[in-house]
């Protein structure tokens, strides 16, 4: 959702914007839980079949007016939907699909994919203008920091029927820290970036190696039994050092605090000679070292930030920007910047030099 969303914004190729509703309406109809939080995922398989709950027979096809044309084999004889559905016909096919048997759900909630996909789901929410996603993000950002925290703040790892399993990972702590990170920017809600840096942090604390650098993936003080390792590749999802680099340079950059440059950037150091064999593997690490290597810019927002204002400096994709919303005193950044004549603002800077606060969209410089 989030690549094809940042594919929309650059492009305004409009099949991108409908990948981004078709996949975020899947995940808030199919893997929402009734306690909160999204599922981890769906079975390939129904009654034993590959696909059979969304694939069709020439003949049920007919049944529901889906067009031939739009149809392409699949397996077992059964046919899938290749082309474009018209919203109505769309509605009645997903309708007879409900009623078939229904592939097994993994119901249990995974802090770092919930992070992931609260990330996705407050920036759409917001370049979308869609109320009800930041609405649902929110739910997320709740059900992280309230059942799947333990009560000394430490992230657990899953939560199913109300049971949870464990502390966290690092890949939990980075993951959920980047979320709450962009679901601050949509909402302009500063207690979400705030408990970002807090799990931040305290995933410096639980699994930073000190003398070689980088992360181990379990706690220091997890079973002493268990070896720790480090997982660098991002393969099919980021790694936990490549999402917590990458977070780390960000709230660096808003709290000009160069320890948490420093700890990012050793992870860049460790995973060097790998990356240079194999670049494919280390696609969210190099986002992070292009974020590093590029000339730092950072935008704080005072006021609204669905202001238009804020809106001009937001709508652009800018991966190498790092955006703080206040008033709040508790950010750097944002000490000390406030409304213009009562008006939403938006300060453009530069390690912390800012030029003067611009309160119309076209006075924007992107």
């Amino acid at each position: 959702a989030s690549t094809y969303l940042h594919a929309w914004v650059v492009t305004g190729h409009p099949r991108y914007r409908e990948v981004v509703e078709e996949t975020i309406g899947y995940m808030l109809r199919e893997l929402a839980l009734p306690g909160g939080g999204l599922a981890s995922a769906h079975d390939a398989d129904t009654d034993g079949v590959e696909g059979l709950t969304y694939t069709w027979t020439a003949e049920e096809a007919d049944e529901v007016g889906l067009p031939r044309e739009l149809l392409e084999p699949f397996e077992h004889g059964r046919l899938i939907v290749r082309g474009e559905v018209e919203p109505e016909l769309r509605a009645s096919v997903l309708a007879e699909r409900d009623r078939r048997p229904q592939p097994f759900r993994d119901d249990k909630a995974l802090a770092s994919w919930n992070g992931l996909a609260l990330a996705a789901l407050a920036e759409a929410g917001y370049r979308l203008e869609r109320a009800d996603w930041l609405d649902a993000a929110r739910g997320l950002g709740e059900l992280l920091l309230g059942p799947l925290s333990a009560p000394d703040g430490r992230l657990l790892r899953a939560i199913r029927d109300d049971r949870t399993s464990g502390f966290g990972f690092l890949d939990d702590y980075a993951n959920v820290a980047y979320g709450l990170i962009e679901l601050h920017v949509a909402t302009g809600e500063p207690r979400w970036l705030l408990e970002a840096r807090r799990l931040a942090l305290l995933a410096v604390e639980l699994f930073a190696d000190d003398e070689a650098g980088g992360f181990f993936l379990s706690p220091a003080d997890g079973d002493p039994r268990v070896p720790r390792t480090k997982d660098l590749q991002d393969t099919p999802v980021p790694s936990g050092n490549s999402m917590l680099a990458f977070v780390l340079l960000r709230l660096s950059r808003l709290w000009a605090d160069d320890e948490l440059e420093r700890r990012a950037v050793s992870v860049f150091r460790l995973a060097e000679p790998a990356l240079r064999r194999a670049p494919g593997f280390f696609a969210w690490m190099l986002c992070a070292i292009d974020l590093w290597l590029s000339p730092p810019r950072e935008l704080a927002i005072v006021g609204d930030v669905e202001s238009p204002v804020a809106r001009a400096a937001l709508a652009p994709f800018q991966p190498q920007s790092v955006v703080a919303v206040g008033p709040s005193e508790e950010v750097p950044l944002l000490a000390g910047k406030e409304l213009v004549a009562g008006r939403p603002a938006v300060y453009v800077c530069e390690r912390f030099v800012c030029r003067a606060p611009v309160t119309e969209p076209e006075e924007v410089a992107v």
